[in-house]
């Protein structure tokens, strides 16, 4: 075997701006082996400010102006991290981030953009929304718009107001028939741009029926509109604040030097730390002043890129110089599919400027479409035979779809003689080893999971998580947990770094049940792998599969649909949000809802690698009872069924399926391929009496993980009927 190559150097991304989008698709094209790309941003997509007027205007959906950074971290080979960051440190090289982690860096680049928040106006943050971050302010005209709609005040009479004045004026006319959109400015409207554009758009937004105030300073917002301080009261249900770029004061806070709060650069887009970059609306090109424009956040991006790749490789004296352009073709949506053009002080407008404007922005999201993950090295000319069929045409997935199939482990387990010891209470085939412990029992598991992330705090709180499952299923309180860590080949600094990670989160998680992390085992391998041996105690008898009864009810605490996500994900095919949900949902912690079960369950499960269907069945076979599931209340993570239906299917499901073959309904409900999917992390199944379901299900309501009716336990031999 070739073995894997060392990392040696940490590259952090902080934002997903349009300059870090950009570094990202060039990075995966031509990664430097070596170097660990890392991408930090609050979502899992990043809007181009581009197209957004358009989309105000009801021209482009909501996804057609987002980058999906979750695809792009993938093409990148790069691990993405969904927070903020909060401050940077240059001295320690550890950026925080707003969740409490800290991330440890040896390059650092910022391109956090800029924010539009009016905290001087009473009365902002509690009625208005900024224009930027874009996230918040699409989200929320969305809801206005498919209300009443009513009338709107924008804030902020630059060409941005102005633009995104219009937008609303035609989306408001074309939903309700009447616009009512007010443009206020505290000097002279669309100052910076040359006389002849600005008449050319003061006209446009008059001919819009716009009211335009110049010289009007706010006072104050409410839930009825904008008042002025010379007492005027503009009439609002939707005020919009496009008053011009503002830093995020953090940034000032970094002991970098900076100017009017934005990140003071040089030509090689250094900060006044070497190691720390920015770029984009965050950065102020000292060496050639620029006004806040997205072309010069893309044009930066190849000089971006070649530099981090250059100090990665210790060649910072092979640096390129950034050299924006004086002046730039500036294309101004009007509302309806038009345009205004100005350069250098000439201007045209028109319908065929949009579509050119259209073109030019469709270019440039193309570029983050339809992105192909890297292809797996091809197997050599000669090999045994059933090489290429064992292979498959897919990756081998992470999480529990790597686990092997239940015929292989049947198969091994029934090899294995009986316990012969006193103390062994459990048999083949629980969820964990229950041991007799002085009056308590106590329980013995261990999981482990192939990463699915390069991410080790999110991969560590989920294998922890994963764990403890079995644990939760039977009724017992976690007592403490063994860590077994796999870690790719590095240099010492950087393991140190991934390990602390990784111990952190995991403590985190145990102790929140209150256990332990009190030891564990490490080694080097290809790739990462995660896994917890964990012990539990409990008073009473453990709960098990066997126990369920006719008329008992079924109870599910999680959606499913991690596996076909997952590969999804691996196979850059599932979008951003549906992988940031899944990932939400295999970090929920089962231990409040284990407690509420525990107390009322004739048996229980945590749902993980045999997928829904082959856990419920081994309650059935351990109860010697059959089972009705109702496939229109299992609850589906959002974009698992679409995935599903797409073809993508973890690798472990085929096996899960096949398990099941003639004891499980026919159905064509597009749901049943889902009760194969592999799950991780994934929730508890419970058989509980009928007469105890409702105060469960209030109870459970309380906690993350709220519980769903799925079914009932039924008489008969161990099968699965779907209705």
């Amino acid at each position: 075997m070739t073995p894997a190559l060392p990392a040696t150097r940490d590259i952090v991304l902080i934002g997903g701006g349009h300059t870090h989008a950009l570094v990202l698709k060039s990075w995966g094209m031509k990664p430097l082996p070596g170097a660990r790309l890392t991408l930090i941003n609050p979502g899992p997509t990043a809007p181009y400010s581009g197209m957004l007027p358009g989309h105000i205007a009801g021209h482009y959906t909501r996804e057609a102006l987002d980058i999906d950074l979750v695809q792009l971290a993938r093409f990148a080979g790069a691990r993405i991290v969904l927070d903020a960051a909060i401050s940077l440190d240059p001295v320690a090289r550890i950026v925080t981030l707003k969740g409490g982690r800290r991330i440890a860096y040896d390059i650092a680049s910022l391109d956090i953009g800029i924010h539009g928040e009016m905290a001087e106006i009473k009365g902002f943050s509690a009625h208005a929304v900024a224009a930027k971050p874009l996230d918040r302010f699409a989200d929320t005209w969305a809801r206005f718009v498919a209300g009443d709609g009513g009338p709107v005040a924008v804030i902020g009479g630059g060409v941005a107001g102005a633009e995104l004045a219009m937008a609303a004026a035609h989306r408001l006319r074309q939903v309700t028939g009447d616009a009512q959109v007010t443009l206020l400015d505290q000097g002279r409207l669309l100052d910076a741009l040359p006389e002849r554009a600005r008449k050319s758009l003061t006209a446009e937004l008059s001919r819009q029926g716009i009211t335009c105030h110049e010289g009007a300073e706010v006072a104050c917002i409410t839930g009825t509109g904008v008042e002025l301080a010379d007492g005027t009261a503009i009439p609002a249900r939707f005020t919009l604040g496009a008053g011009g770029p503002r830093p995020y004061r953090w940034l000032s806070e970094t002991g970098l030097e900076t100017e009017a709060g934005y990140l003071a650069v040089s030509p090689t887009l250094q900060t006044s730390d070497p190691s720390v970059f920015a770029a984009g609306d965050c950065a102020h090109l000292g060496f050639a002043p620029r006004p806040k424009a997205g072309v010069f956040a893309v044009r930066a991006a190849p000089i971006l890129t070649h530099n981090l790749r250059a100090m990665a490789m210790g060649r910072a004296d092979g640096m390129h110089r950034f050299k924006p352009q004086r002046d730039y073709l500036k294309l101004i949506s009007l509302g309806s599919r038009r345009a205004l053009a100005e350069k250098a002080g000439f201007s045209l407008k028109g319908p065929l400027l949009w579509r050119w404007k259209d073109r030019i922005d469709q270019k440039f999201m193309d570029k983050f479409r339809g992105l192909e993950p890297m292809r797996a090295p091809a197997p050599p000319r000669i090999t045994a035979a059933g090489v290429t069929e064992a292979l498959g045409d897919k990756p081998l997935c992470g999480g529990c779809g790597a686990k092997l199939g239940s015929g292989s482990l049947t198969a091994a387990l029934s090899t294995l003689p009986a316990p012969t010891r006193a103390d062994i209470l459990s048999r083949h085939g629980d969820d964990a080893a229950i041991l007799s412990h002085g009056e308590d029992r106590q329980i013995l598991t261990t999981d482990h999971l192939r990463a699915f992330t390069d991410d080790p705090a999110l991969m560590a709180r989920i294998a922890a998580i994963h764990a403890l499952g079995d644990c939760w299923a039977m009724g017992a309180a976690p007592q403490s947990a063994l860590a077994t860590v796999i870690l790719p080949r590095a240099v010492p600094d950087l393991q140190s770094r991934w390990l602390g990670e990784i111990m952190s989160e995991a403590s985190a998680v145990f102790a929140a049940e209150g256990a332990a992390i009190v030891g564990g085992h490490s080694s080097q391998g290809d790739e990462m792998t995660l896994g917890f041996t964990v012990t539990g105690l409990t008073q009473r008898d453990p709960i098990t599969l066997a126990g369920a009864k006719p008329g008992d009810v079924l109870i599910l605490t999680k959606a499913i649909g991690t596996g076909v996500i997952l590969a999804g994900e691996m196979q850059i095919a599932a979008p951003g949000k549906v992988v940031a949900e899944a990932w939400r949902s295999m970090c929920l912690s089962s231990g409040p809802a284990a407690r509420t079960l525990g107390q009322v369950a004739h048996a229980m499960t945590d749902v993980t690698g045999f997928g829904l269907a082959g856990h419920l069945m081994n309650i059935c076979a351990a109860s010697g009872v059959a089972a009705r599931l109702d496939l229109d209340a299992i609850p589906l993570l959002p974009g698992a069924m679409d995935l599903g239906e797409r073809g993508i299917a973890s690798t472990l499901k085929p096996q899960n399926e096949a398990a099941l073959a003639g004891r499980i309904g026919p159905s064509d409900h597009p749901a049943l391929p889902l009760l194969f999917d592999p799950q991780t992390a994934g929730g508890l199944l419970a058989a509980v009496p009928a007469d105890t379901v409702d105060a469960t299900i209030t109870t459970l309501a309380r906690t993350e993980t709220p519980g769903t009716v799925i079914g009932q336990i039924t008489e008969g031999a161990p099968s699965l009927d779907l209705s």
